[in-house]
């Protein structure tokens, strides 16, 4: 008779050479007490767009420094292909790095700062040359070379940075709230810009960010951080639709929140008895057993106006219009309904101005799927 061995699980140290970055059970405190990163363990593929998430002073950018070496952990380890780089100074580690307030240097022009990393890895003048004019090429900014940073705008400058930290051809590139000091058009536009050119490296990108737009504009995958500690990492799409407690779905898009006791779980659905009387039929994410407070997460958008011909929904019920707000390509709604004043929908705006009149009373509805029982 034949026995069939099975495959081994792969070891730690093979683990660690799969991923390109890699943060394992880190944790930093700057007064040896309070902990502003607790166990935060993230793989980073190479090539990939992985943005740190979350409120000030939730942890992220201390990540990012630690990551770059200008932070050392408390405790775990850091690896950049495979290989620890805790005890590595900043300048061996060979990481791109974009900074909010650019950092370029003003006495030098837009090739001089470009060509600075270059130098003092010692290439050659024709290299240097090369790499910068390919850089100047890369953010749209050849004619540019002999400006000073104080010559450009903003976004310019922001351009600038870019290419610096990409000029001398990294693997890793780290970027800290790189778009916060521009205004709402140029950062958009920024945006797309810093998106197209990893599509086009292929570079690996670790981006720290407190806005949401940012972080689903242009990740593969986002960290949402609180309190030092990672609340769920997942694709833009996931953390949108799937988000797994009631921090995640209110930092990520709109929510309307109702809340309530659970008194009847089967399955993959749940009943909901509000604090207002109504009871809803939900979704259960964050409920383990009846009896439990819950927090209800429903998205303006998946709230719909009810017509006579409407489909029928599991959750229908009468409010009242507080405010209709014209947005050009849709209407925000302001409802009272189920004990809550600011309930909003979202309806777009296919048939021209809404109907809806401050005062009158409306008939809404949604499905269950769409409406998440998360954490009290």
């Amino acid at each position: 008779m034949t026995q069939t061995l099975e495959a081994e699980p792969p070891t730690q140290a093979a683990a660690d050479k799969t991923c390109f970055a890699r943060f394992r059970s880190v944790q930093k405190s700057y007064d040896g007490v309070e902990l502003v990163v607790k166990d935060f363990n993230l793989d980073v593929r190479q090539g990939e767009f992985v943005t740190l998430l979350g409120p000030s002073g939730s942890g992220k950018t201390t990540c990012l420094m630690m990551m770059a070496g200008f932070e050392t952990p408390t405790h775990g380890e850091i690896l950049l292909k495979g290989e620890p780089i805790n005890g590595l100074p900043p300048h061996k580690r060979g990481i791109g790095m974009v900074f909010q307030n650019y950092a370029l240097f003003p006495h030098m022009t837009v090739a001089e700062n470009l060509a600075f990393p270059l130098e003092v890895r010692h290439l050659s003048k024709a290299e240097i040359k090369q790499k910068v004019q390919r850089a100047l090429a890369m953010v749209r900014l050849d004619e540019f070379g002999d400006r000073r940073p104080a010559q450009l705008s903003g976004g310019q400058q922001q351009r600038v940075a870019l290419a610096r930290a990409l000029v001398f051809e990294p693997e890793l590139v780290l970027m800290d709230e790189p778009l916060g000091a521009l205004d709402k058009n140029l950062r958009e536009e920024m945006q797309y810009e810093i998106k197209r050119i990893h599509a086009e490296l292929g570079v690996t990108m670790l981006y720290v960010t407190h806005d949401q737009t940012e972080a689903l504009t242009m990740s593969d995958r986002i960290a949402v951080f609180n309190d030092g500690v990672v609340q769920q990492l997942a694709s833009p799409d996931t953390l949108y639709e799937q988000p797994e407690n009631a921090f995640v779905a209110y930092f990520i898009g709109e929510n309307n929140r109702l809340r309530g006791e659970v008194t009847e779980l089967a399955g993959e659905r749940c009943q909901v008895r509000l604090d207002s009387g109504e009871t809803v039929i939900a979704t259960p994410v964050a409920v383990a057993e009846t009896g439990v407070r819950t927090t209800l997460s429903l998205r303006p958008e998946r709230v719909s106006l009810l017509r006579e011909d409407s489909r029928e929904f599991e959750n229908r019920f009468s409010a009242k219009v507080q405010e209709v707000i014209y947005l050009g390509d849709h209407l925000r709604t302001r409802l009272s309904v189920c004990g809550n004043d600011e309930f909003i929908i979202k309806t777009p705006n296919a048939d021209g101005h809404s109907v809806l009149r401050p005062g009158e009373t409306v008939e809404i509805g949604w499905s269950s799927a769409d409406c998440r029982a998360l954490d009290a």
